[in-house]
């Protein structure tokens, strides 16, 4: 029965690698497997466990999210966002580039969503910068990874998510996850600066005469405030209130979301048709996350009652490997199904299987959390399935090839795995500013 379970895991990962849809085949062969191998009185225990996760209070975060980072997409925050960097760095060589990276940061930190971050700046930057002489590589590895930070930099679903399914809080992954977020952010701009120092042509400089024209009009500085109050704003009504412990993280979605309207709003660019849209897309994308977690409920029942959860445990006792050793095993599954499927697959699928084991050896779940949030992040990056790369070839001019977006993102897809390894050997890059995991 337990070599059942496994067979279980095993062909409902070829069949969605295969493509099929992933929820239902989630669900589809769990049942099959199930009224093949167990009795059906077990199953009279899977409604209840369903109706359990989807009253989950913490999920209600979820189409919150999402419905933040879509509205803030049609804002046009992020062009005047963009714009106002691109002229206070621009005199730099990789200044524009370094603009992208700290925009997509403070995207990531009021919206939480990859998708919408990546076509946004891949509509307003990429132009731009291959205008200016920037090498296309550059760029586009520089736009793609940018793009991603919503996975890490909180508020972010992948944490909630993961929050849900490691069973720890996800306010706590919020604050144990802002470190690491920052200090990725600065690891991309020495990057860029050491790129640009060694390699000028790939990333010219704003010609200076360009930039004082722009800082002499007389509302730049009102411009420039009002670039960065606005999502400032909205990043301390969401993060701030979850920090103070004034709300929950459920709760700080709800104000983000209405922070979100409002922002469109004073931009001038809510309309019925906009509000009629975001709420389209939120629906669709919510839809999608909750059949993936209801097929993923039905595969996690299953594969318990078929002892699959015990039988691992017992292997990985015989195997007596360390807790650094499982570890790294898990990491690099991780990061190798990250070429092949979603980082909402990763999580449900995998991380329900491994989760009871490093319970077992006693590890610090937020940790974890962090690890595998970072992890998930190279599946965005990672061809033949970067969701990243495709986002941003589907708004790239046709001079931009798919070579161009796979050989831009192997220096930030580097960069992301030597991070990794150091948050895995020096923990304190989680715990700086979270005392309260240790």
């Amino acid at each position: 029965m337990e070599l059942l379970a496994l067979l279980l895991f095993l062909s409902i990962f070829i069949l969605i690698l295969y493509g099929y849809p992933v929820a239902f085949t989630m669900g589809g062969i769990s049942i099959l497997y199930g009224l093949c191998f167990l009795h059906l009185a077990d199953f009279t225990a899977l409604p209840p466990r369903i109706v359990g996760v989807m009253s989950n209070i913490i999920l209600l975060a979820v189409p919150l999210y999402i419905y933040m980072g879509i509205m803030l997409e049609k804002s046009g925050l992020a062009e005047s966002l963009l714009e106002t960097m691109a002229m206070l760095f621009g005199r730099m060589r990789g200044g524009l580039a370094i603009s992208v990276v700290l925009v997509g940061a403070l995207l990531a930190a009021s919206t939480g969503i990859v998708g919408a971050t990546v076509i946004t700046m891949g509509l307003i930057s990429l132009p731009t910068m291959l205008k200016r002489g920037y090498q296309a590589e550059l760029a586009t590895g520089t736009i793609a990874s940018a793009g991603t930070l919503g996975q890490i930099i909180p508020p972010s679903v992948v944490l909630v998510l993961l929050g849900s399914v490691l069973n720890v809080s996800v306010g706590d992954l919020f604050r144990a996850a802002l470190l690491p977020g920052v200090l990725l952010v600065a690891c991309y701009i020495i990057y860029i600066l050491i790129r640009a120092a060694l390699q000028p042509q790939s990333a010219p400089p704003i010609p200076a005469e360009e930039i004082e024209a722009y800082r002499q009009d007389p509302h730049f500085w009102p411009k420039v405030i009002k670039a960065f109050v606005l999502p400032l704003l909205l990043i301390v009504a969401v993060l701030g209130s979850i920090f103070a412990g004034i709300a929950s993280p459920t709760e700080a979605a709800a104000v983000g979301a209405l922070g979100a309207t409002l922002l469109t709003l004073l931009q001038g660019k809510l309309r019925l048709a906009t509000l009629r849209a975001v709420m389209q897309e939120t629906t669709l994308l919510t839809c999608m996350v909750f059949m993936i977690l209801l097929g993923a409920t039905t595969f996690s029942f299953v594969f318990r009652e078929m002892g699959g959860d015990t039988y691992l445990i017992e292997l990985i006792e015989q195997s007596e490997l360390s807790p650094m050793l499982f570890l790294t095993l898990v990491m690099v599954v991780v990061f190798v199904a990250g070429f092949f499927i979603d980082f909402i697959e990763i999580i449900f699928i995998i991380v329900p299987v491994v989760a009871p084991i490093f319970k077992l050896y006693e590890m610090d779940l937020i940790w974890i959390g962090i690890l595998l949030a970072m992890n998930l992040q190279t599946s965005f990056l990672t061809p033949p399935f970067g969701f990243a790369l495709f986002y941003l070839k589907g708004v790239a001019p046709p001079s931009v090839t798919t070579g161009h977006l796979y050989r831009g993102i192997v220096p930030f897809v580097l960069i992301q795995v030597v991070f990794l390894l150091l948050v895995i050997f020096f923990p304190d890059l989680v715990f700086g500013l979270f005392s309260g995991a240790e």
